[in-house]
């Protein structure tokens, strides 16, 4: 597992920015935005939603080169032999 950094932003009806960084491990990028995407709407309300949804989401991701403490027990067992 990798880890990424997942930064979402959406306006909301009073034209204000509402955003949320979150770092998700996962196996690919397109797995780490669904995790962060889901996790992020789940914490919304109705009206929040619809918002969203009419405004659009933007997200931004990218990986933190962190890789998380039980790949890199692994790839170190790996090469040990």
């Amino acid at each position: 597992m990798k880890a990424f950094e997942v930064q979402l932003r959406y306006r909301d009806r009073n034209d204000e920015s509402k955003e949320s960084t979150v770092i998700i491990d996962a196996s690919s990028l397109p797995g780490a935005v669904a995790k962060a995407a889901r996790e992020f709407v789940k914490n919304l309300d109705r009206k929040q939603r619809f918002d969203m949804n009419k405004n659009g989401l933007e997200i931004m991701a990218k990986a933190s080169g962190e890789a998380t403490e039980n790949e890199s027990k692994k790839s170190s067992e790996a090469t040990a032999g």
